[in-house]
């Protein structure tokens, strides 16, 4: 097989560097090992007619007018705002935390300023910030690192958060109003018919060719393209030759609710310190969808599985550095995304990093 560009993965990251080789005249072929494109974005309708997606919830939220402005030429969007709740003591209390929360909480009556006031009578003041235990002590205290975070991040990377990077925790800010949004981006919506016919528009360009369940292990040696954009697990390319990556798995458990319909009061609804799964989440919050019907998913994470979170410590980093160091290496080889380039990047980052590796690639100036 002869071609201009091959393409290993259609989720975000493959999906949007074919779509802009293709469209600057290049001739690519993107295959996938899945029997579908989108990536975990996946979704689909259920034996009820309900939208899922398959591989948990994937909220889009975006400060990038350039990625929102990218991704509406193949979508319409509807307006969606995420909110969480945790059930810790019995209650359901928002997350990130806020001023509800603690108040609800402790049976307090604090307005703003009272918040962060009591934050610094409750916090312990870490010199340096390293891990994520020391991001949250050092904001919120003990009391509510052990309620709300430090179970969920045992049982979501099977590591203690003394044993994770800053930047983990960092990703669920903590305030003092009333917000419960879990995101506030300036762009918050849902791909108005699904993340799916959102890829399928992005891929059908006439320059572009797609084989689905096809390991790129398989045709490796009998393809010949000019360029290669590897979207899977930098490790796994180089046949693991300085040892497998550490990634975390997950299993999810959907179930379809006959004659329910609303389960719970938001869409995700997270389990700090109960059960064996991190969160159940209603996909009709999700997709506005309405009926007599609904269908929810419990996320159980595991070590075995297929990589879905890059574990953030500083040795798994080190490893991570020796693989890129042979990346670079590779001639005509770009590496994108999520286990690529090792990070826990959020669908808007691979979009953004996609958008960019293209330009590189086809030595246009970034803008």
């Amino acid at each position: 097989m002869e071609l201009d560009v091959l393409v290993v993965g259609a989720g975000f990251a493959g999906s949007v560097v074919a779509e802009r080789l293709a469209s600057a005249g290049q001739r690519v072929h993107v295959i996938d090992r899945r029997s579908h494109i989108a990536g975990n974005a996946f979704d689909e309708n259920d034996a009820q007619g309900t939208q899922i997606h398959r591989y948990g919830p994937h909220i889009f939220h975006t400060n990038s007018d350039e990625v929102f402005a990218y991704l509406s030429r193949f979508t319409d969007w509807r307006p969606y705002e995420h909110r969480v709740l945790a059930s810790v003591d019995g209650k359901l209390l928002p997350i990130p935390i806020n001023l509800d929360t603690v108040n609800r909480l402790y049976g307090l009556h604090l307005d703003e300023e009272g918040l962060k006031a009591y934050f610094e009578t409750v916090r312990e003041p870490r010199e340096t910030i390293r891990t994520s235990e020391d991001v949250i002590v050092n904001t919120v205290g003990w009391d509510l690192y052990r309620k709300f975070y430090q179970g969920y991040t045992r049982k979501q990377w099977g590591l203690d958060p003394s044993e994770l990077f800053a930047s983990v925790a960092s990703r669920v800010p903590v305030r003092t109003n009333r917000d419960d949004r879990y995101f506030t981006d300036t762009h918050q919506a849902m791909p108005k018919d699904g993340y799916t016919p959102m890829f399928s528009r992005i891929l059908d360009h006439p320059n572009i060719s797609i084989e689905l369940g096809r390991d790129f292990r398989e045709i490796r040696a009998k393809t010949r393209a000019r360029h290669i954009v590897y979207t899977g697990p930098i490790d796994e390319y180089f046949d693991h030759c300085f040892g497998k990556l550490p990634y975390r798995s997950l299993r999810f458990e959907h179930e379809q609710l006959p004659g329910v319909e609303q389960y719970q009061p938001v869409g995700t609804v997270n389990y700090p310190n109960e059960h064996a799964y991190t969160r159940i989440t209603e996909f009709r919050h999700l997709t506005g969808q309405t009926g007599p019907h609904t269908s929810i998913v419990r996320e159980y994470p595991q070590a075995q599985g297929d990589p879905y979170y890059p574990i953030p410590r500083p040795e798994n980093d080190l490893l991570f550095k020796r693989y890129q160091a042979l990346a670079q290496q590779e001639k005509d080889v770009t590496f994108v995304g999520r286990l690529a380039q090792y990070r826990y990047y959020n669908m808007d980052q691979v979009v953004g990093a996609a958008l960019s590796i293209a330009k590189k690639i086809l030595g246009q100036p970034e803008t």
